[in-house]
């Protein structure tokens, strides 16, 4: 009878540990699966991790690639003469981003229609590049007769999508198309401290359809706070018997979190705001405000204005889903449309001469 031999015992192998260089991310309650499955996976949720294997550094991964590439982000302001859409924006951006308008002088006449003029400009803050394309629309609303004056402006919105869709047919298309489209409309409302006009209402009926759109009330320390309360809601009030949907849209929320933080942020509007370049001394501080004689509006006081509150949203919590519903929903929607009528074939042609006045600073 032979001998039984026990089998050999292999160690085990070392688990590795974590790199000392690789920030540790917050501790979450692993939830292991019920039952055996093939290849150690859980019939239900993942499985537990024996040790580090770095999958937390993509987004790691994700940020280098974004600070070296940087992002674009194009925005129009809309709104007749004389509300200060080009102060308001270079507040935003605490740069002068956008061109300086000081209304119509003397020499200069009216334009008869209304004008697409686009200034781009290269920004950085902590190593993050972004290229801020503004594109205002001087002689909007600014004649006697306004009929239909918003189709050179929807006109151009869809030239956008129209030059990102041929970008993306072509068969060598570029490793990196340049994304031209309007991300953000800023609709700049007058503080009539009344209703809205028939243009207003006409604008962001025709343009909330293809472009977001954010209503603001321009120049709102014109307004008592009772009546800038009044004036919001009853804009409101008009926008939701129009069928008009303003940015952030209700079908858009994409979970409860995102629902209660928008829900926030639609009761807030239209936001009512002050712009301004100038700095003052306000208690032994430098701020930016509007001086009148009885004392300065600042600007970034939530007491005063809230400006704060539209740079927030605009900027630090929403411009990525800006960028996204543009891409996702505005620009799907053109596509579709767009290649459903040519059969599902997209011609390659020259794109059409572009009238718009651009300048790099």
């Amino acid at each position: 009878m032979s001998e039984v031999v026990p089998p050999e015992v292999r160690p085990k192998p070392a688990v590795p540990a974590k790199p000392s260089h690789v920030s540790q991310p917050p501790t979450a309650p692993t939830h292991s699966s019920q039952g055996s499955a093939v290849g150690g996976q859980g019939s239900g949720g993942g499985s537990a991790l024996l040790g580090y294997i770095g999958i937390d550094t993509i987004i790691e991964q994700m940020r280098k690639k974004t600070m070296k590439t940087g992002f674009d982000f194009n925005i129009m302001v809309v709104g007749h003469s004389g509300l200060g859409k080009s102060t308001l924006v270079n507040t935003l951006f605490k740069s002068q981003v956008s061109r300086r308008s000081t209304g119509w002088s003397r020499d200069e006449k009216i334009p008869k229609t209304v004008e697409i003029k686009s200034v781009s400009h290269v920004i950085e803050e902590g190593g993050v590049k972004m290229k801020l394309t503004v594109i205002d629309t001087p002689g909007f609303g600014d004649q006697i007769n306004n009929e239909n004056c918003w189709e050179p402006i929807s006109k151009y919105i869809n030239e956008q999508y129209e030059k990102f869709l041929k970008e993306e047919v072509n068969i060598a298309r570029k490793k990196r198309i340049p994304d031209t489209r309007v991300h953000c409309c800023l609709y700049f409302i007058s503080p009539t401290g009344h209703s809205l006009r028939q243009l207003d209402v006409e604008f962001m009926k025709h343009l909330s359809r293809v472009v977001n759109i954010i209503p603001v009330i321009a120049k709102s320390d014109t307004l008592t706070p009772e009546e800038k309360n009044e004036f919001k809601q009853r804009v409101r009030k008009e926008l939701e018997m129009c069928g008009i949907e303003f940015y952030p849209q209700k079908e858009f929320d994409e979970d409860m979190e995102d629902k209660s933080d928008n829900d926030k942020i639609r009761e807030a509007m239209p936001f009512a705001v002050v712009g301004s370049d100038k700095e003052y001394q306000v208690n032994g501080k430098r701020v930016l405000g509007r001086k009148t004689p009885w004392g300065v509006v600042e600007v970034e006081n939530p007491n005063h204005c809230e400006f704060a509150l539209l740079r927030d949203f605009l900027i630090r919590s929403h411009l990525q889903d800006l960028k996204e519903v543009t891409h996702n929903i505005h620009y799907e929607t053109y596509r579709a449309k767009r290649l459903n009528d040519n059969g599902g074939l997209h011609p390659i042609s020259s794109s059409p001469p572009n009238d718009t006045q651009e300048s790099n600073l």
